[in-house]
C-alpha cells in the first residue's frame, strides 16, 4: 500500500511545523535519498597528479551525479575512510 506523496515545503518554517505536526507513517517515503551535507570547513588541500584520462572519467562520475567534480572527490574519499576496512598496502 502506497502512503501520500509528500506536499511541496516552500521555507524552513513550512518544514518543520510539518514535521512537528504530521504522522509521517502515512506518507510515500521511498523516494527520498540520504543526503550529506556539506558542513565542516575546509582547512586543508590536496594536491596531486593523475593521468588525464582517470580525470575525464571522475569529471563524468560527478556530471552524471550533479555535483561538482571536487566535491565527487571529497565524497569518495570519505567513503572509504569511513568504512571499516583496513587500509591497502602496497606490494613490495
Amino acid at each position: 500500500m502506497k502512503g501520500k506523496a509528500m506536499p511541496s515545503l516552500p521555507t524552513d518554517e513550512a518544514a518543520e511545523d510539518f514535521v512537528a505536526n504530521a504522522d509521517l507513517s502515512e506518507f510515500d517515503l521511498s523516494g527520498f535519498k540520504p543526503m550529506r551535507f556539506e558542513i565542516e570547513p575546509k582547512s586543508a588541500a590536496l594536491n596531486m597528479r593523475l593521468p588525464g584520462a582517470l580525470l575525464v572519467a571522475v569529471k563524468a562520475r560527478a556530471k552524471a551525479r550533479g555535483v561538482p567534480y571536487t566535491r565527487y572527490v571529497r565524497m569518495l574519499l570519505e567513503a572509504d575512510v569511513s568504512e571499516d576496512k583496513p587500509i591497502l598496502r602496497a606490494k613490495r
